[in-house]
């Protein structure tokens, strides 16, 4: 099958060929002049939108809308691969092939004959071959972990690989009593008026959120998406009444603003 009849066929087929067909196509001459001027860099902004935009989805519940952010970006991978196969460097099949021959290597348990039957065991086990892939044996442990990603993400990340090897907390309560102790160090930096170590106590007292959250099996990016929308929402339901009152917002004196505030939530609590 032509990719003319690949792209002309939504009901038939191979549904990621006709994708792949679609994407060739918008980056031809004679296609869209928006894609074919695209480069990997261009659309980083929007790779990282997409995936967002998914755990958004998923985090709704929103089967619907998460199978319309999957092709989002799904179309973010093809789109990459189209460049990169213009540029004679790689094929969306060669990236296809290395996930899956991954995969296989990652999983010796499922496709060879090792004896690893827990969920810990298959992570070590993960772990000490992709150290064994990337050359890092000889290196500091916590090399290279969640390069690129968002620092709340990243902090969940070294903390999660630290405590791998026992470096953490038996309980929570002791995780509890570091974020108590990053306080008061930050508020003594405070007092000193220590403009250095005030930033250097509040990134402290960040990761001690942070690693409370992994103890809770919780996403500390997640979490901080949670409150940017519920914070959102306030605000705009503070404005809201504010206004049937007469009051713009920037006019509202700031116990106005408060007493509205309190409003707002004491109808969220009722």
């Amino acid at each position: 099958m032509t990719d003319a009849e690949m792209i002309d066929s939504p009901e038939n087929g191979d549904q990621l060929a006709r994708l792949r067909a679609i994407m060739h196509r918008l980056r031809e001459p004679g296609g869209c002049p928006w894609d074919a001027e695209q480069t990997h860099q261009s659309l980083v902004s929007n790779l990282i939108e997409e995936a967002y935009e998914t755990v958004d989805a998923i985090e709704r519940d929103d089967v619907p809308h998460l199978k319309e952010e999957l092709g989002d970006l799904l179309l973010q991978v093809v789109f990459h691969s189209e460049i990169a196969e213009g540029a004679g460097n790689f094929t969306l099949d060669d990236v296809a092939r290395g996930i899956s021959d991954k995969l296989v290597r990652r999983h010796p348990h499922v496709f060879g004959n090792t004896g690893v039957d827990s969920t810990d065991g298959v992570l070590k086990q993960w772990d000490e071959i992709k150290r064994a892939e990337k050359g890092d044996s000889d290196q500091p442990y916590l090399h290279g972990v969640g390069k690129g990603l968002p620092a709340l993400i990243r902090a969940s990340k070294l903390q999660k690989k630290a405590a791998k090897v026992g470096f953490d907390w038996p309980v929570e309560m002791g995780v509890l009593s570091k974020i108590r102790e990053e306080l008061v160090e930050l508020q003594g930096a405070m007092d000193a008026q220590d403009l250095a170590a005030i930033s250097e106590e509040m990134g402290d007292l960040l990761f001690s959120v942070v690693n409370l959250a992994r103890f809770r099996n919780v996403d500390p990016e997640i979490l901080m998406a949670n409150s940017n929308a519920k914070f959102e929402r306030r605000f705009g339901e503070m404005e809201r009444l504010l206004k049937e009152k007469g009051i713009s917002l920037e006019a509202a004196t700031p116990h106005e603003m408060e007493e509205a505030w309190d409003a707002v939530k004491r109808a969220e609590r009722a």
